[in-house]
């Protein structure tokens, strides 16, 4: 089955974006691994052209929705933050000793051949936002998406989401870019 792709002419469009730890294992769950996220979401921001409205930062995925400046693709974004992230992740997971999920990751079916590292699956889910009525729908689901899943009661208590962005006005975390 073919990896679902951005399309090369929506490069510069909105997406809603999906993007999975391979066998969906719970590697953020210490402050600095989310960190590596956020930095590297920020760098993008500064360096590659990424404009970042809204995301949430799970224990073994994140949701955004983004899209890339004139003049950059979002599919080469994400892949250079897929790249950049995993070198990091590996390294925190050497330093915090989770050799098990090095063990894991390493011997996963789901590694593409030929890597000696993988912490993403190759899927990114891309959704054009194509209306105001599916932006709508899925702010949404990134906003509510630590509560159904047990994390916190209100959403906005959820440090690693836009949400705290929206309803706290708060970007203590990273700063959003303006849809």
């Amino acid at each position: 089955m073919p990896v679902p792709r951005i399309n090369k002419l929506n490069e510069n469009y909105p997406h809603f974006l999906t993007l999975t730890i391979i066998e969906w294992l719970d590697i953020f769950t210490k402050e600095f691994y989310f960190q590596a996220i956020i930095n590297s979401f920020k760098y993008c921001q500064a360096h590659k052209g990424l404009l970042l409205y809204e995301y949430v930062i799970m224990t073994n995925h994140i949701h955004l929705i983004s899209q890339a400046k004139e003049s950059y693709k979002l599919s080469q974004i994400i892949s250079d933050f897929k790249k950049h992230t995993t070198r990091e992740i590996y390294k925190l997971l050497f330093k915090d000793r989770r050799k098990y999920i090095i063990n894991i990751l390493n011997n996963s079916y789901y590694k593409k051949q030929g890597y000696s590292h993988q912490v993403w699956q190759r899927e990114n889910f891309p959704e054009l936002i194509e209306s105001e009525k599916f932006l709508e729908q899925k702010v949404n689901y990134i906003h509510i998406n630590p509560v159904r899943k047990g994390y916190v009661i209100k959403p906005e208590d959820w440090k690693y989401s836009s949400t705290r962005n929206h309803y706290l006005n708060d970007e203590s975390v990273i700063k959003l870019d303006n849809y």
